[in-house]
């Protein structure tokens, strides 16, 4: 069976990349960072100013790091009235892009607070929005042999509106789901959010490549 190590730290995201990888590569087995015994290698500085950019240098980090094949994801919202910001900085966007030692719950419900005050007074239909993900494959021995983006269209709601939702992480509270536009990305299964992310649509081209090369 083939193992690859999935790039990232986020338990949340290990999850959603496992339940969508299952049935489009079967025959692999992913390893989130926690599992590969030993301590964990240094997590690298996610200096590109792109989703191709960062999910690039994880995917070339880790697998220089491990000797294994690494799938790497650079993922984040882009709002239209915000010229797409948060973009790359998604995850730290109430701070600039810069760590600042808060937790995971702390800071999503920072970051949700600063892009529902940017957009205070914008309509509706110009709240315009997409979360995109960038995944990258990588060998052992940290070549690059693919790279694909996928996207999950939607818009952000009204304050008042949202944030709702339990299920999800992130701007999920915050995001409703195109075309209807009824419901938030948090109130969304599980199930049915892995049939429709940003991360499916990736994950999809991706697997398409692995199984070109590793079958």
């Amino acid at each position: 069976m083939t193992e690859i190590v999935i790039a990232t730290a986020n338990p949340h995201k290990v999850d959603e990349m496992r339940a969508i990888f299952a049935s489009l590569i079967p025959n692999a087995r992913l390893l989130g960072l926690g599992e590969l015994g030993g301590p964990p290698p240094t997590e690298p500085a996610e200096t590109g100013s792109t989703f191709e950019d960062n999910s690039s240098i994880k995917a070339v980090s880790y697998a220089t790091a491990t000797g294994r094949l690494c799938l790497a994801d650079d993922s984040g919202l882009e709002i239209d009235a915000l010229g797409g910001r948060p973009g790359v900085i998604s995850s730290h966007y109430c701070t600039d892009g810069r760590e600042a030692g808060m937790s995971r719950g702390e800071r999503d419900e920072a970051n949700n607070k600063r892009v529902l005050r940017e957009l205070d007074g914008v309509a509706p239909e110009n709240r315009g929005a997409r979360f995109v993900c960038v995944m990258t494959f990588s060998d052992a021995q940290g070549k690059i042999v693919g790279q694909v983006r996928g996207t999950f269209e939607g818009r952000i709601g009204m304050p008042g509106d949202v944030p709702r939702g339990k299920d999800g992480f992130g701007y999920d509270p915050l995001f409703l789901v195109a075309p209807a536009f009824a419901a938030t990305s948090a109130e969304l299964s599980s199930e049915e959010k892995n049939r429709v992310s940003h991360r499916r649509s990736a994950a999809e081209q991706i697997a398409r490549i692995i199984r070109s090369l590793y079958n």
